[in-house]
């Protein structure tokens, strides 16, 4: 019986830490891990909505930019994170739906070894080209590439990145005959594609509306279902002639599984003032980026639809791992 007193005390105690350290939490800076070299649009919802949630949180937020691997490389030192909510990751369609169905193997599970913490932001996806190439819509795209069969190129930040996925859905549907080339981050893919090592590309609105501007990259398809403010005259791929066409790339937030519920709960809340706050709202107005900040169980849910939509793409366009 004294043991079994003792086991009881034991137990209490470290529950009673656990309830002390949660509620202390966060005690010091946190880790945001992004699975993508700086530059790309998983850096810039990061860092927007790190500046935001350390105010609310009362410590840094430090973003950790570890590319290479789809990914997967900061996917698994993440998974292996002591769960005390002290190191976060940027969850990703790529990461989190793509690379799941695109891996024969994983060295973690990706639905078991990581929580769903808050969608933070959908990014629409838009396809460019550089300003030499002659081409300003999808049927001139289609005609350039049959017109040069084997010498069009476009870069993505890597292969299983949306920019990739987008693509390959594009040639898919379109059946245009143009050749991936995978950088590791969008960073260095936008380098190759302004210089015009690269023809073309499709990615999320913060990284290529700059360049745009600047009349150094022109839009010629976007990929969501309506178009876009800022980008008025240009048709979605939907009504230049592929009804159903629809791409948008979207960034959430992710911990190691196992992190305590309250930790969970007090970081969605978080993000999801955040995704309110003026600050976010004000970097992202000008390329039609939608702040979400959602729960949990949404995330989780959203997560899970993704991965049932993207395991069919990369299916039928035989996508495969290097």
């Amino acid at each position: 019986m004294q043991r079994r007193a003792l086991i009881a005390v034991a137990a209490s105690v470290l529950l009673a830490s656990a309830s002390f350290a949660q509620d202390k939490y966060p005690s010091k800076p946190i880790r945001l891990v992004v699975p993508f070299a700086p530059g790309g649009s998983s850096s810039i919802v990061a860092r927007a909505f790190a500046g935001e949630m350390s105010k609310g949180l009362g410590q840094e937020i430090i973003i950790d930019n570890r590319p290479g691997g789809a990914g997967n490389i900061a996917m698994e030192a993440v998974a292996k994170a002591d769960p005390d909510g002290y190191t976060l990751i940027i969850g990703h369609i790529g990461t989190l739906a793509v690379n799941p169905f695109m891996f024969a193997k994983l060295p973690f599970d990706t639905n078991r070894d990581f929580a769903a913490v808050s969608l933070l932001a959908k990014v629409p996806s838009i396809f460019v080209v550089n300003a030499s190439v002659p081409v300003k819509n999808l049927k001139e795209m289609i005609d350039y590439a049959k017109a040069n069969p084997g010498k069009v190129y476009y870069g993505s930040a890597g292969n299983g990145s949306a920019g990739h996925l987008a693509f390959e859905y594009l040639k898919l549907v379109t059946k245009m005959d143009i050749q991936h080339v995978p950088y590791k981050g969008t960073g260095p893919q936008l380098t190759d594609l302004i210089g015009g090592q690269t023809q073309a590309a499709s990615a999320g609105t913060p990284p290529l509306m700059p360049h745009v501007k600047a009349g150094k990259l022109r839009v010629f398809a976007v990929g969501t279902s309506r178009r876009l403010p800022e980008l008025a005259g240009v048709g979605t791929i939907a009504e230049q002639g592929y009804p159903g066409f629809e791409t948008v790339q979207w960034y959430g937030l992710n911990a190691p599984a196992r992190v305590p519920a309250p930790i969970i709960k007090r970081l969605a809340d978080e993000a999801a003032k955040a995704a309110k706050s003026r600050e976010v709202q004000d970097r992202f107005a000008g390329d039609s980026t939608e702040e979400v900040g959602s729960s949990a169980a949404e995330y989780a849910e959203f997560i899970r639809a993704e991965q049932a939509r993207w395991s069919v793409v990369v299916k039928s366009a035989g996508i495969k791992a290097d």
